[in-house]
């Protein structure tokens, strides 16, 4: 009598797939460490351009109130003083030295440059209105850096200028680093800046964003 063997069936049971296994976790594990770098870099953002805001807004109050650091005590603008008088006058180098000149201490200069500050200082500590104070922030470290006019290697009267860099000079910084935060939506994080994009008005206008 032949005997015919049947095929064994499974019997269900099999080994986990660890191959799978850590196929998963690896994925897990690499989205974790890009979340923690975003997070991490949003926070970073976020701390310049807190920093970046209080320079601007400092300067505006030292100016206005005269608290003895850049501008003397009894000297600021609520004083009388002038918050472009001193600055603009002693410009002594550059293609623009006669006009700063002409600028200095007249009205609509001292109100121009003290919004300014107070607009750009406000705007980065609360995380809105970026990308305004980014173009109003770069106009203003221009006009600062051709005042200063770092190419200059002498003053007008011969004297050394004291210029470091031909170039690059911490307004240029400041500039970049307005532009770099309204690219990136520095406000959204530790602003104000989500809020402030559901606005119906900078919804239609995007460039207030």
């Amino acid at each position: 009598m032949a005997v015919h063997e049947h095929p064994r069936q499974s019997s269900g049971f099999h080994l986990p797939s660890f191959r799978r296994n850590r196929n998963a976790s690896a994925s897990e594990s690499v989205a974790s460490a890009q979340t923690d770098t975003h997070t991490a870099l949003a926070y970073t953002l976020a701390s310049l351009r807190l920093l970046t805001g209080f320079v601007f807004l400092w300067a505006f109050l030292d100016k206005t109130f005269g608290f003895g650091y850049a501008t003397p005590s009894g000297k600021g603008w609520i004083d009388g003083g002038s918050p472009t008088k001193g600055f603009l006058s002693s410009v002594a180098a550059g293609p623009l030295q006669s006009t700063f000149h002409s600028w200095a201490g007249d009205t609509w200069a001292d109100w121009l440059f003290m919004l300014g500050l107070l607009g750009i200082g406000v705007a980065l500590v609360a995380g809105v209105a970026l990308r305004f104070a980014a173009v109003a922030g770069t106009l203003m470290m221009a006009l600062m850096w051709l005042a200063e006019w770092p190419p200059a290697k002498h003053l007008t009267d011969g004297s050394p200028s004291m210029s470091t860099n031909p170039f690059a000079d911490y307004h240029l910084i400041y500039a970049v680093v307005l532009i770099a935060l309204a690219a990136v939506s520095a406000g959204d994080t530790l602003g104000l800046g989500r809020l402030w994009a559901k606005l119906p008005l900078v919804r239609r206008s995007p460039w207030l964003r």
